[in-house]
């Protein structure tokens, strides 16, 4: 038995960086320095990750849960999700060769 296609992630993935400057930074006009600064975070953080290329620790997890409100748990679920859905498409074909299903 195979993984099956996983309905949670039919297309491509959205980075949480993608989900922070669109719903969040763009809307209230903040800038990502202007953030990093309110969190207490070095700026190339908040820039890395609003331009893709760094995913959400639960550390900044908390911070963006403690200045926006909202559960830390939204922005590691983004995260979590993000991951998945990059797995999916890059090796569930692999793990699906590799790996066979435990037989009772």
């Amino acid at each position: 038995m195979s993984i099956p296609r996983d309905p949670n992630h039919p297309g491509f993935p959205v980075h949480p960086g993608s989900i922070l400057r669109e719903d969040f930074l763009v809307p209230l006009n903040l800038s990502a320095n202007a953030l990093s600064i309110a969190l207490r975070v070095p700026s190339t953080r908040i820039t890395e990750i609003v331009a893709e290329r760094r995913g959400i620790t639960a550390d900044t997890a908390y911070r963006l849960a403690a200045y926006f409100g909202g559960p830390a748990s939204f922005w590691m679920n983004l995260q979590a999700n993000y991951e998945l859905a990059i797995t999916y498409k890059q090796a569930v074909s692999v793990i699906n060769k590799e790996v066979r299903r435990r037989v009772a």
